[in-house]
């Protein structure tokens, strides 16, 4: 019989990285709370009628943040058929809260003791078959990231499902609420193992879903119980049943943990905190590191020696000699085939613009690899927590810059995290600041500027400036935004730093991979699909077919370009690439690769040679004015799935249109602004 399993836990503590290993699914893992914002299911990869559900971490099944209330629904309103509870070995103090919780809902569970090698590197000993007997439920001791002790784990959870094995009851309440909580379960029709024990300590806790469930016959004579219970606790139920929960816990653990002797040792994590998280070096030291990444990606002389390409630019040189033979030889056949005029000029065009996109997959890919690595490693975090004291000045938390740390892979996930925010204002500043950072579609906008506009040793800052102005305009307008349009006290930052950890190759891998699959894929679908339509609209107008200049396309970027004018760029070719962007950034490029006359053998050989890709841009950009160019396209509206995906978490057309108004007012005033300072100075 099919069954459903859902895995359960606190943020960080591997959720995702067992899903991929139960499921042989490549979702993203991070060494980071907030990866996982809604939940994921997969098929357990050795039984087909095991549905694995990955659900986004939670400290408790009291939510104050949309992706805990994901949570929380997921197992109390859905109820699958066994709960795996994941557990931080190395915080189990912390992590048995939401474990007792989970108990109290009557599902059938298990606890898969996690992170075992860390626990055995630091000389301490958990006696899983001891707390096993104190929880009433199979605790297994795992290593998610190597897969050791899956095997038995799957067992005990399928087990404990197909006997509908209900945890028993915990009493882990004092005497001043024991009998106030056993009063109102028995009020809910309360049996062993049920959840209106559940529900009766929720009650206690003043969780006004619960209480809105119950009904208005039974009400008042609950309400009468929790009176009484909060005059038996001081006036603070809540508070008690906390530290009842927590005072049970250390009891546990107090029989069960064995930790090694050791007085203030400072942990590796310690002393390179010392640094990274230090008041005055941590903001520098996050400048260098990304600059160190993008010489790595782009960078002509990379260790500062003469001629020496970056791994990026050395594979982007690669795959652009087999991308020319591979055009050259389908271009080739198709004439060589007899086909019209017009059949060997689309196929042409279509060759051009997709591989202008192509051609830039060896930096996304690059680019992505040290991305992921800084993300697994536990650096990211520490980013988001240096960067608490400037947001705080801004009206953000730090836990904003989560979002917008992921915005440099792609916006839609990044608009998605947003809900790991506790406020609803800071919420919708994320959302409405987030694509302000480079996505990977937009670092070919960028990379094709450099090659055709920019020096050699000018390549690697320029495109390091562009990011670095997407972070600044995204935190200027945090302040706008709460200045004017949101007024509200700052949201309190309270953040787990994870350990740092050496990130697993598999897991770079596929994190990388996947962010490159996305962008070859709409380079296969959507791009193309946009080549062709540029390439008609471009060849033809009512009249049929005819020259450039004459064409449907030059007659609509000639309508709008007006608009542009200010911003330095007013030729048509330069407006219609604004347009085709917001169905996909990359869009750009493969607009300006059949606009300006595609990436050829020769200019192949120019990018490699450091000269000019597309010369024809120079005709109408200087570099001024290409800088302006790339930071419209930058700032402005997204893509069309980002824009969608800000509805669906804004929940509101009217606040959607904010949003892109805002981005589109952004992008202009700054866009007008670098073009004005720009000439004046330089």
């Amino acid at each position: 019989m099919s069954m459903t399993i859902a895995l359960a836990g606190n943020p960080n503590c591997g959720k995702t990285t067992l899903f991929n290993e139960l499921t042989g699914s490549k979702q993203h893992v991070g060494n980071w709370p907030g990866v996982t914002v809604d939940k994921k299911d997969g098929v357990y990869k050795k039984n087909k009628e095991v549905m694995i559900l990955d659900l986004p971490g939670t400290y408790s099944l009291s939510p104050y943040s949309a992706e805990e209330l994901v949570a929380r629904d997921a197992i109390v309103r859905d109820r699958p058929d066994a709960v795996i509870d994941i557990v931080d070995g190395t915080s189990i103090e912390r992590n048995l809260y939401l474990s007792l919780q989970i108990m109290e809902t009557g599902i059938p569970m298990v606890i898969a003791l996690n992170m075992m090698d860390e626990v055995e590197a630091r000389g301490d000993e958990i006696d899983c078959e001891r707390l096993s007997e104190a929880l009433g439920v199979p605790v297994i001791p795992v290593v998610a990231r190597s897969g050791r002790g899956l095997q038995k784990l799957m067992e005990a959870a399928i087990a404990v499902a197909e006997k509908h094995q209900k945890p028993k009851p915990v009493e882990w309440f004092g005497k001043e609420l024991k009998n106030t909580i056993t009063e109102i379960a028995g009020l809910l029709g309360g049996k062993d193992g049920d959840e209106s024990l559940w529900k009766a300590i929720k009650l206690v806790e003043n969780d006004e879903v619960v209480a809105k469930s119950i009904g208005e016959i039974k009400a008042d004579p609950v309400r009468q119980l929790i009176k009484a219970a909060n005059e038996k606790a001081g006036g603070d139920a809540e508070a008690k049943v906390a530290d009842d929960r927590y005072q049970y816990i250390a009891k546990m653990i107090k029989e069960c943990v064995r930790k090694a002797q050791r007085g203030h040792v400072e942990t590796r994590s310690d002393k390179i905190d010392k640094i990274l998280t230090n008041r005055i070096l941590a903001l520098p030291v996050f400048a260098v590191v990304m600059y160190v990444m993008f010489a790595c990606t782009f960078s002509e002389n990379f260790l500062f020696i003469e001629g020496l390409l970056s791994p990026g630019k050395w594979l982007e040189g690669m795959v652009g000699d087999l991308w020319g033979l591979f055009a050259g030889g389908v271009a080739g056949a198709v004439e060589g085939a007899g086909a019209s005029e017009w059949a060997v000029g689309l196929v042409a065009s279509c060759l051009d613009g997709i591989g202008s996109v192509v051609g830039f997959l060896p930096l996304v890919l690059v680019l992505f690899l040290l991305l992921s690595f800084l993300e697994d490693s536990g650096y990211m975090a520490r980013v988001a927590f240096v960067m608490d004291r400037i947001f705080r000045h801004f009206g953000l938390s730090g836990r904003s810059f989560i979002p917008m740390l992921m915005g440099f892979g792609c916006s839609v996930p990044a608009l998605m995290a947003s809900r790991t925010l506790e406020s609803d204002k800071d919420r919708k500043i994320t959302m409405m600041i987030t694509p302000f950072m480079s996505c990977g579609a937009k670092l070919p906008i960028y990379a094709m500027f450099a090659a055709t506009l920019f020096a050699e040793s000018n390549q690697t800052m320029m495109i390091f400036s562009v990011y670095m102005l997407g972070i600044v305009v995204a935190i200027l307008g945090a302040l706008i935004l709460n200045k004017f349009a949101f007024r509200s006290d700052v949201s309190n930052f309270i953040m787990e730093l994870p350990q740092y950890r050496v990130p697993t190759a598999k897991s770079v891998m596929i994190h990388a991979w996947e962010k490159v699959k996305g962008f070859a894929v709409k380079a296969g679908t959507v791009i193309f699909a946009s080549t062709v339509l540029i390439w008609f609209l471009s060849n033809f107008n009512f009249r049929g077919m005819c020259d450039m200049e004459e064409s449907l396309l030059a007659s609509i970027g000639n309508g709008i370009k007006w608009i542009f004018a200010p911003l330095g760029w007013a030729d048509w070719r330069a407006s219609v690439g604004v347009v085709t962007g917001w169905i996909a950034k990359e869009n750009i490029v493969a607009t300006f690769g059949q606009l300006f006359g595609g990436i050829s053998d020769e200019a192949v050989e120019a990018v490699m040679a450091g000269e000019e890709a597309l010369p024809a841009i120079s005709e109408v950009f200087n570099r001024v004015s290409a800088y302006s160019y790339m930071a419209f396209n930058l700032l402005c509206m997204p893509c069309f799935a980002a824009v969608g995906a800000i509805k669906r978490e804004m929940g509101s057309w009217k606040w959607t249109l904010r949003a892109v108004g805002f981005q589109m007012a952004t992008a202009y005033v700054v866009a007008l602004l670098i073009q004005v300072a720009g000439n004046l100075f330089i």
